[in-house]
């Protein structure tokens, strides 16, 4: 079932339900506002929605999905619905995206690139604490 703020947003949105272009246009829409490409490793998308007026995305996949990334270490979980706002270099207001810390997982809600010359991808909490990466460890 699609959450609330999905609906509110689905009128003006350009949906797509194929599984084989939902997996291109989530990598299209990293690159359009200058994101790494493996930023959402999400491999069973069922749809993808972008309301482009408003900024917002969602991303649906079959189930849950983690996925830890290498470089770093990180254990990142990604709900069966994955929304947020698009801005250059930011994802905001995310829903549906933990990480794992210590032995707590911790809601992520806002990721951006502040610097692109410093080549650091920072992932913010709802409470404002946060913490910045290499770029290069969440490019595919």
């Amino acid at each position: 079932m699609s959450s609330q703020i999905t609906q509110n947003h689905r009128e003006n949105a350009e949906v797509c339900t194929d599984p084989t272009i939902c997996k291109q246009n989530s990598l299209q829409l990293l690159e359009q506002i200058n994101m790494p490409k493996g930023l959402l490793p999400l491999d069973d998308l069922i749809e993808i929605g972008h309301n482009k007026q408003a900024g917002f995305v969602w991303l649906k996949q079959k189930k849950p999905k983690e996925h830890r990334f290498k470089k770093i270490g990180k254990l990142v979980w990604y709900d069966d619905e994955v929304t947020g706002f698009l801005e250059n270099r930011r994802m905001k207001k995310l829903t549906g995206v933990k990480s794992k810390e210590i032995l707590i997982w911790v809601t992520i809600s806002d990721i951006s690139i502040q610097d692109p010359e410093v080549q650091k991808i920072t992932f913010a909490t709802p409470s404002g604490i946060s913490k910045a990466f290499p770029v290069s460890a969440f490019e595919e």
